[in-house]
Formats: structure tokens, sequence, C-alpha cells
């Protein structure tokens, strides 16, 4: 693993609210605007980006931790703007907090975090799990 990243950095990504960002469940349209769960998503994508950057290439991230705070809705066709900002740096654990804007609207803040563990040891992991399951 990599430490090229110190407290306080930033990393920032945009995306458009498509008609899938839309709140959908099983039962069907609830709101046509971007969901919690689209939103939940694009804020760990943002976070993330650190840890593409960190992770060797027999490493991988997993996320441990996501807190959103939704505040206002995005319509679809609007662009969401993304900043997360890392808040602490412990060995094999990343944790950051994010905004993501419309413009200068704010509409959600959070955080969330992401350990790295090699690839081997999270096949070990989810193989116990899987083998466990099924006895």
């Amino acid at each position: 693993m990599q430490s090229p990243f110190k407290i306080g950095d930033k990393k920032y990504y945009s995306t458009v609210v498509k008609s899938d960002d839309t709140a959908k469940f099983q039962s069907g349209q609830v709101h046509s605007v971007y969901s919690t769960f689209a939103l939940g998503r694009d804020a760990e994508w943002v976070c993330r980006l650190f840890v593409l950057e960190m992770k060797d290439k027999d490493e991988e991230g997993v996320g441990t931790t996501l807190n959103i705070e939704h505040i206002s809705p995005a319509s679809v066709g609007e662009s969401v703007y993304f900043v997360a900002e890392i808040t602490k740096l412990d060995e094999n654990y990343v944790e950051c907090k994010f905004e993501a804007k419309v413009g200068d609207r704010l509409i959600a803040k959070g955080s969330q975090g992401q350990k790295i563990l090699k690839k081997i040891k999270l096949k070990q992991i989810f193989d116990k799990i899987e083998k466990d399951k099924n006895g």
C-alpha cells in the first residue's frame, strides 16, 4: 500500500443525474429525483478515488462505513459536484467527508470509510462466509 495523501487532501467528481438514478424500489417509482441510494454510490466513488491511488496491484479497497445526510433534491439532468476530503488515515484505513452540490446548493454531506486489504485476504474472508453459509 502506498500513502501519497495527507489529511485535508481532496478529490473531485461530477455526474449528471439520469433517470436510472431516481428513487425506485420493487413497488415502483417513488420520486423522479436523485435517490439517496444513487447519491451514496457516487459519494463512495469520489472517496474511492483516493484508494485507487493508494492500493497496490495485490490489494483492494472494501467499504466499511457510509453516512449520508440527504439535504436537498437534484433533478434529472442536473449536474452534481462532489468533493471528498481525507479526515483520517490509519495504517490501511482511509476515511473521508464529502459534500455534494448542484451549483451552490448543498444537496448532501456525509462520510465514508474504506480499508485496503490484500486481495488474497479478501478472498479468504469471502470464501469462509460462503463455506459457513453452505455448511
